[in-house]
């Protein structure tokens, strides 16, 4: 494939656009004006899924975004291709056809046992599911995001910046970031308080990793929506998850996530934000 390949047919990129759309559409929403996309360097990216609308817009936007890319529409040929070579990432639609198989509560009967893999990659999951611990774990288990269905190419080309970007060589591994007795370990997404552990989301491991990066710094609305989902997403839609994980975080004193009116919201004791 090349970085000359044809725009998706019009009927394909209207689907994606949203215009009509059915309540209960699940498929993709177009991206934005190229300009404002993440771009890559000329990774290798294998696509993963039985789709040939989501192929298509997978493969041309990514390709166009700067990453080389291949494509395989099932699980077992996925795990196959890893086998054969080294890929930076791959992005698994999880409604390939063999996706019961990649299931970690599978019966014991079913014949499909995945090969040892020389290199785990990092996996984006395109998924309806926000469950990640039973997702693909032949392909775990390494650094994994998921982005929910319909999903915004913007905010899949953000994910797979950040997976990229943790994934590099050379890259300090093993190393929580922490502000008092809170402790994430983003490379799992695992957090406690204390002794008590943390129930995150990922969106929610996203937001708590970038308030603990920018510890006693403000993080504006605008801000914490581009790193959590690679865009603005509504005042609402912030608000209601900066409210999910305080209540998770600050069930035990002292509060350590705060809110400054007008402005947006940081982390820090009382009276340290910058």
């Amino acid at each position: 494939m090349n970085t000359g390949s044809p725009a998706p047919p019009r009927d394909a990129a209207n689907r994606a656009t949203g215009h009509h759309r059915p309540a209960d559409d699940r498929r993709p929403v177009a991206a934005p004006p190229a300009e404002r996309l993440a771009r890559g360097a000329g990774q290798h990216v294998l696509v993963v899924t039985g789709d040939p609308d989501i192929a298509e817009l997978l493969t041309t936007t990514l390709e166009l975004a700067g990453y080389r890319i291949s494509l395989t529409g099932t699980g077992a040929e996925a795990v196959a291709r890893v086998v054969e070579r080294r890929f930076d990432l791959v992005v698994f639609d999880t409604d390939v056809p063999d996706q019961r198989d990649f299931d970690r509560e599978r019966r014991p009967e079913l014949p499909y046992r995945p090969p040892e893999l020389p290199y785990r990659p990092p996996v984006l999951l395109l998924t309806e599911c926000e469950s990640l611990g039973r997702l693909v774990p032949e392909l775990g288990p390494g650094r994994r995001d998921y982005v929910t269905k319909p999903f915004r190419i913007a905010e899949v080309l953000a994910r797979i910046q950040v997976l990229l970007r943790h994934a590099r060589p050379g890259r300090p591994g093993g190393n929580p970031l922490h502000y008092g007795d809170l402790v994430l370990d983003d490379t799992v997404c695992r957090a406690r308080r204390g002794t008590r552990a943390l129930d995150l989301t990922p969106a929610e491991c996203r937001l708590l990793r970038h308030l603990l990066v920018n510890a006693h710094r403000v993080l504006s609305k605008e801000q914490i929506g581009r790193h959590v989902w690679g865009g603005h997403r509504g005042d609402n839609a912030i608000e209601q998850l900066v409210s999910r994980l305080r209540r998770k975080v600050d069930r035990d004193a002292p509060a350590l996530i705060h809110t400054r009116r007008g402005f947006g919201y940081w982390l820090g004791g009382t009276g340290a934000a910058a």
